[in-house]
């Protein structure tokens, strides 16, 4: 099977928040010897690499020696390079300085400091995609679509997703003060402690108030992050290796390592396309499933708002490849492929280089991926804790069971 990533990849850019970007893949880089050099190397990597060729519609050349009597250090090579990289208008292709590349690096290795959330750009608004299991913000509250207005009594009006994260984060047992504004209710000032954030991907643990029938294994996926994802996710199957089917709950996971999504859903697939990249030269590479399959049992998979990206990649194959059943509401839309090149000294810069298709050819980006079945999670079901949608996720896949169960006789 071949993965498109060649040391790691992320869908989020994970300072001390995490804040959704898109699938991406790395590249080790070629190091530069100076702060003018490092200046030129990210402009060579947006002239070969980036996939709008057009570059937001302007002549490249124009920035390549722009600053050349300018810059004088690093500090002056960092601006110049945001300063070139904003006019893309791109707010996932990005230059990190060697603090936030080791916080995203860190990530991957499974913790990280923060309240514990994904934050986006939308519409000029900056919004929670989804507050990651078990975390400060997800305890405190915050759910996803909410919008922060203010981060410690400042506005984010025009604020980029990079200073966002830079006021959000902090110490470990410090306290950040967000101003959220929620769908038809009156603002509202939530304080948060920031911690350090274990990033388990895999939970077993069925949701209160919800009974499950006893053939049924229900495994939560929150997050495609960690490199331990597809460990656990595995461990998880052999856990339920008894049950007739699984239901696989992606609400609010806002993706992670393309790779742990074509390896999970390769648990699944008894051969057929699982993903396809298009660069800016039309090229597109198909991976494939390698017809060593984990199971053959009946699935459903739960989507929300807040499932993205490596979500959709594995949601859409099992959709596509009519592998699962898909319940809840449509999905974030995010089909960007994000590259991160390690630069000098330590510092980064993470470019978009591709759109993923679905295994039907389907660009879901800014698009989502539709359930075959919608059941929408009420403002009064959170509260009275009612999950309706794993309810008819555990309706459905019952019946699934038992017609195979009644085909096979």
């Amino acid at each position: 099977m071949k993965i498109n990533i060649k040391k790691y990849g992320i869908i989020a850019i994970l300072l001390t928040v995490i804040f959704l970007a898109g699938t991406i893949t790395t590249s080790s880089g070629v190091f530069a010897s100076s702060p003018q050099q490092l200046y030129e190397q990210v402009w060579k990597l947006i002239n070969s690499k980036y996939v709008d060729y057009t570059n937001n519609h302007q002549d490249w050349k124009r920035w390549k020696n722009k600053y050349d009597k300018v810059i004088k250090t690093d500090e002056d090579a960092y601006i110049a390079i945001q300063t070139m990289l904003a006019s893309l208008n791109d707010p996932y292709t990005k230059f990190l300085d060697p603090k936030e590349f080791a916080e995203e690096t860190s990530s991957i290795k499974g913790s990280l400091k923060g309240i514990g959330v994904q934050i986006g750009l939308r519409d000029g608004k900056l919004l929670i995609i989804a507050p990651i299991e078990d975390t400060p913000g997800e305890k405190a509250g915050l759910l996803a679509e909410d919008e922060i207005l203010e981060i410690d009594g400042q506005s984010t009006k025009g604020i980029t997703i990079d200073k966002a994260a830079d006021r959000i984060r902090g110490e470990e047992g410090t306290c950040v003060k967000l101003l959220i504004k929620r769908k038809n209710q009156p603002n509202k000032e939530y304080v948060i402690k920031r911690a350090e954030i274990e990033l388990k991907s895999v939970s077993t643990k069925i949701p209160e108030n919800t009974k499950l029938d006893d053939c049924v294994g229900y495994i939560r996926l929150s997050s495609f992050i960690s490199k331990n994802a597809t460990t656990e996710f595995e461990q998880a199957l052999n856990l339920y290796k008894n049950k007739k089917g699984y239901i696989i709950d992606l609400r609010s996971n806002p993706g992670g390592l393309l790779s742990n999504a074509i390896l999970i859903s390769d648990m699944f697939l008894d051969g057929g396309i699982i993903v396809s990249t298009v660069d800016r030269d039309g090229y597109k590479e198909t991976t494939r499933a390698t017809r060593k399959y984990v199971t053959d049992k009946p699935i459903v998979i739960l989507i929300n708002k807040g499932s993205a990206s490596a979500s959709e990649i594995f949601s859409g194959a099992m959709k596509d490849n009519k592998r699962a059943l898909l319940v809840g509401e449509n999905t974030f839309g995010k089909g960007l492929v994000q590259e991160v090149n390690k630069l000098m000294g330590g510092s980064g810069a993470n470019i978009t280089i591709q759109k993923y298709l679905t295994p039907n050819g389907t660009d879901i980006n800014k698009k989502g991926i539709a359930p075959d079945v919608t059941v929408e999670l009420t403002e009064d079901n959170i509260k009275n804790k009612d999950d309706v949608q794993l309810k008819k996720a555990n309706e459905l896949l019952v019946k699934m069971i038992n017609r195979e169960a009644v085909a096979s006789k």
